[in-house]
Order: structure tokens, then sequence, then C-alpha cells
């Protein structure tokens, strides 16, 4: 007879090249009634086939790998099995590896230095359907997003390239949970303002614009301005 009162446990997938890594992350993980290691995999053709065969809930995927690297490994997972939600673990906290898994599809992006406390609690983040991003990129990421305008133009015309000013445009799509005013609010957000910027821009108070920053958070359900403005880029809602 099933047991109602049974934790739902749930499932991760390691994928790093380094077995003793993958062996100590598994000791960690699976001594959390919530948490349960159903496979491990060296390389993301790996993973891949493991998918085909098991459904995990989140798959904690290195970057650095053979044959298929993480990068790579992101995308066509999250092609083929958009429902499993992608975490990369990595050495590196280089905003443009943050930016480029991001865009492949992954919701979470640590470093293997963190804490075991804090990377367990960022996997039942994601799994629950949130983004993480370790606290130690986020400002490297907001930069390389305040960027990303003009990095395709610079080298054709260097010197107006370098001198453009970031335009970040809202893009209102159905799903999209904001008023008007919150989605002006995150635009600017987007490209790093303050709040007090904020509101001269809008202009009205420094006050207001912090409840409607802590609406937007609420009705997107995250806990800080970054989570806020990556969650937007990557329904949509944001572009750069």
């Amino acid at each position: 007879m099933e047991n109602k009162n049974a934790v739902r446990k749930i499932k991760v997938l390691l994928a790093d090249d380094h077995q003793l890594f993958r062996e100590g992350l598994k000791r960690i993980l699976n001594m959390e009634n919530d948490l349960e290691v159903i496979g491990e995999c060296g390389d993301g053709i790996q993973v891949l086939e493991f998918c085909n065969h098991e459904k995990p809930d989140v798959v904690l995927l290195d970057i650095n790998m053979p044959t298929e690297n993480g990068v790579v490994a992101t995308e066509r997972l999250r092609d083929i099995f958009p429902e499993i939600k992608v975490i990369i673990l990595s050495i590196h906290d280089d905003e443009s590896y943050v930016f480029e898994t991001l865009r492949k599809g992954a919701t979470g992006y640590l470093l293997k230095d963190m804490e075991a406390e804090a990377l367990i609690n960022a996997i039942r983040t994601v799994a629950e359907g949130h983004a993480y991003i370790h606290p130690k990129v986020t400002g490297k990421l907001i930069n390389q997003l305040r960027r990303m305008t003009y990095l395709d133009e610079i080298g054709a015309t260097s010197g107006a390239a370098a001198s453009r000013e970031t335009v970040t445009k809202f893009i209102p799509r159905g799903n999209n949970p904001l008023t008007r005013r919150e989605a002006e609010v995150l635009r600017l957000m987007a490209e790093g303002k303050s709040n007090k910027t904020i509101g001269e821009n809008l202009f009205i108070s420094e006050k207001t614009v912090k409840n409607h920053v802590s609406s937007i958070l609420q009705k997107m359900e995250v806990d800080d301005r970054t989570q806020a403005v990556i969650t937007s880029i990557k329904y949509g809602w944001v572009t750069l």
C-alpha cells in the first residue's frame, strides 16, 4: 500500500567527468530526504542517452566535459526534454559562460566552491520552477546583459558602437503578469539602473519604484532583481 505521507523525492542526474567529485556530491545529496541521485554521467552524450530511459527532474551538469560540453548538452537536452531542469555546476564565474548557458536553456548556474547547504537549496529552488544564479556572478551577468545590444556591431564601426547607449526593449507577451508601469520598471532594471534613477526616468518617487519592484518580484516568484531580469529575458518579456 502506498504511503501517502512519503516525501516526493527530486530525482537528480549528476553529469561530471570527475568520478570522485560525483561520488562526493552523490553522498551529500542522498543524505537529504527529498533528494535522490538516480544516475551519473561522464559526458554530454551519456546525459542524453540516460534521459531517453530515465527522467530526472534536475540535471546537475558540468560545463567542461569531454565529447560534448555542458553548453551543447544543455541546448540539446532542453530541446528534447523541455520538462527537465538544467543546472550548470562550474568552476567558471565568467559572465560569458553564465549568459551562454542561460540562453541555451539552463535554469541555474552554480559554482563548485559553494557550500553544500546552498547547493541543496538551489536544486530545490530550480525543481520548483524558479531560476537560481550563484550570487558571486550576478553582478557580472548584469554587466554582460547591458553590453549585448552592440557587441555584434563592434568592428564594423567600432567608434560608433562604443559610444552607443544601451537600449532595452520591452516585449509584451500573453503570459506576462506585469502591469504596463511594472514593465517599464523592469525594462530599466534590465539596464542596471538604480531605484533612484528609475524614478527620475519615469517621474515617480523612489518609494513608488520600490513598491513596483516588490510587486514584480512577487508576481515573477523570484527573490531578487537579478533573477527577475534573467527570467524576463528568458521568457521574452525583455530583449536587449
